[in-house]
């Protein structure tokens, strides 16, 4: 952290944001609730990023797909609640969006 010393403080959470739920992860090999939560938020907020974003050597995955792979490794690769928080959320976006083409239609 001395090459950027202001950003020490979160240190400690990007080192972490690899690390899995199940203790497979990297570089310090936690697991569970042993993962700083903000941590195991960025994993899962990554992955998605991660899937749905197109890559030069593969296209992109749709949402749905996205959901259902991040909900397929809950509990090994993520948080099970994190998930379950994350896929809330969208779904509650998804339902403001909704609302809002319906309004102005």
């Amino acid at each position: 952290m001395q090459a950027a010393p202001a950003l020490a403080s979160i240190g400690k959470l990007i080192r972490s944001s690899h690390e899995r739920f199940d203790g497979a992860g990297y570089p310090d090999g936690l697991r569970g609730e042993t993962i700083p939560l903000a941590s195991r938020i960025v994993c899962v907020c990554d992955a998605y990023e991660a899937m749905t974003s197109g890559r030069p050597y593969r296209s992109s995955m749709g949402e749905r797909s996205a959901l259902a792979e991040l909900r397929r490794n809950a509990g090994t690769q993520f948080d099970p609640a994190v998930v379950d928080a994350f896929c809330a959320e969208l779904e509650a976006m998804r339902a403001l969006r909704r609302r809002a083409v319906a309004v102005a239609v």
